[in-house]
This record gives structure tokens, C-alpha cells and sequence, in this order.
């Protein structure tokens, strides 16, 4: 018997179940505190959020053509596009026979979609109202949709390809994935559809999604996500891999060629 092979996996899928949890419930808590201010009429929170949107919609509404863009950006990465892309994701892995992992990306897109409007109902918020809006939304304002939407999909991305590049790949998939997700959030407020706080709860109920979601299926069948993750490494290697072999001088112009010198790396 290993002793050491056969505990460190119960080891290591205990440390992703507490992290999960850890995730889901923090979320969760800020989300419930940050509900009941808004309930509540918290009065900083409630001056916090009117002089933000107020300032936004008196640009908004002098510079029309800013304006365009913004609304450009907010449908480009509204809540359509984002499932679109994670029923891509699940799709495509479930192709290459990683079923477990393409029911995480799609439980996360179903689960998130239906605690969006699960929540939105259970406040009731109002969104914000102008005499002369410059764009207009429809439903119950908190959470924002899009906010939660973009930071699920952005973080089931990262996750996806975490595995498939090194430090600088990760570093970059983090930093694009933020730059959307808070660019998508602040197009919410800018066009006055959304009050900050709106924003800010869309964020902390993806945190609680994500972490529900991957804890249950962890819970359901352990150890199957990182085996997807492996099988989708072994999937997607590439095909042919380059050999390392010690340097080798180069023949000058007038030696003749060795058997197998050929076979050196192409500098």
C-alpha cells in the first residue's frame, strides 16, 4: 500500500472543497448584508448611489456619441452573449468526452440565469428613473444581470484554461477577464440603468454561484472535475512535441555531414 498516493487526493479535494465553501458563503454574506441595506434605505449607501448615477447620467446625456459606444459595449457583453459563450465552452467539451466539466460550465450558465431572476424578484429594486434617459432596461434592477452574468462566464474562462498555460498566460487571462467584467459593470451605471450597488451585488451573487456549483458537483462525483481537466490536457496537447537535445557544433562549410546531424534542432 502508498500510503502517501492514496491520502494526498482526499487531502487536496477537501482543501477545493473548503475553498468552494469558503467562496459561496462569504459571497453569499456580503450579497444578504448589501440586500438589507438597500431594503433598508441605508442612508450613505442611498446618497452613495444617486450622486454616482446622477453624475454619470448629466455626461451621458451631453456626449450622445460616448454614449453609442457605451451602449455598444453593454450589448456586446450582455447576459446573451455571455451564455452564448458558455454554451460554446460546454458544448465543445463535451466533444472531446469531458461530460463532467461541460455539466459545470452549463450548470453555472442555468444556475446563475435562475438565481438572477430569482433574486431580482425577491428585492423588487427599482431602477434608477430620468426625465430624459439615454437607454432603458427592463425588470427589477438588483442585482445587475449583466454584472453577474460577464464575472461567471469570465471566471468558468479562466478556469477552463488555468491548466493549459503558464504564469504569464494565467496572468493575462486574469487581467483581460477583469478589465471585462468591471467595464461591463461600470456601462451598467454609466447609461443609468443600474445604481452601483446593483452592480457590486451581481458580482458577490457570481462569487456565490460559482462556489454553490462547484462544491455540489464535487460533492456529487469527487475527484471528476480534475480528471475532465486532465483529459482535456491530453485532448488538446500538441501533437507533435519538440525534443530537447544537447547543443551539437555545426559543420563548417567544407566538412562533410555525419549520419544523424540532420536530425539536430533547426536553429
Amino acid at each position: 500500500m502508498h500510503l502517501t498516493n492514496s491520502t494526498r487526493p482526499v487531502t487536496v479535494r477537501h482543501r477545493r472543497l473548503l475553498r468552494d465553501a469558503s467562496v459561496a458563503l462569504g459571497c453569499a454574506a456580503l450579497f444578504g448584508l448589501l440586500a438589507t441595506l438597500v431594503t433598508g434605505r441605508w442612508h450613505p449607501l442611498h446618497e452613495f448611489d444617486q450622486d454616482w448615477i446622477g453624475g454619470l447620467h448629466s455626461y451621458a446625456r451631453d456626449h450622445r456619441i460616448w454614449t453609442a459606444a457605451v451602449q455598444t459595449l453593454s450589448d456586446i457583453g450582455g447576459p446573451v452573449t455571455m451564455r452564448i459563450l458558455l454554451g460554446c465552452a460546454a458544448a465543445w467539451l463535451l466533444l472531446i468526452g469531458a461530460r463532467v466539466l461541460a455539466g459545470w460550465v452549463a450548470a453555472q450558465a442555468l444556475v446563475g440565469w435562475a438565481a438572477q431572476w430569482a433574486l431580482k424578484l425577491a428585492v423588487g429594486r427599482q431602477r434608477p428613473a430620468f426625465s430624459d434617459p439615454v437607454s432603458h432596461a427592463g425588470g427589477p434592477a438588483f442585482p445587475s444581470g449583466h454584472a453577474m452574468a460577464s464575472a461567471i462566464t469570465c471566471a468558468v474562462l479562466v478556469g477552463l484554461v488555468w491548466y493549459r498555460v503558464g504564469r504569464r498566460g494565467r496572468t493575462a487571462a486574469c487581467a483581460v477577464a477583469a478589465v471585462t467584467v468591471l467595464t461591463i459593470g461600470w456601462t451598467r451605471t454609466a447609461l443609468g440603468v443600474h445604481w452601483p450597488s446593483d452592480v457590486l451585488a451581481g458580482w458577490l451573487a457570481a462569487g456565490a454561484v460559482l462556489g454553490v456549483v462547484t462544491a455540489v458537483i464535487e460533492l456529487w462525483r469527487p475527484g471528476a472535475l480534475a480528471r475532465d481537466v486532465r483529459r482535456v490536457n491530453w485532448r488538446t496537447r500538441p501533437r507533435v512535441q519538440r525534443v530537447i537535445v544537447p547543443s551539437v557544433r555545426m559543420p563548417r562549410a567544407d566538412e562533410p555531414l555525419e549520419d544523424g546531424e540532420l536530425d539536430g534542432p533547426v536553429r
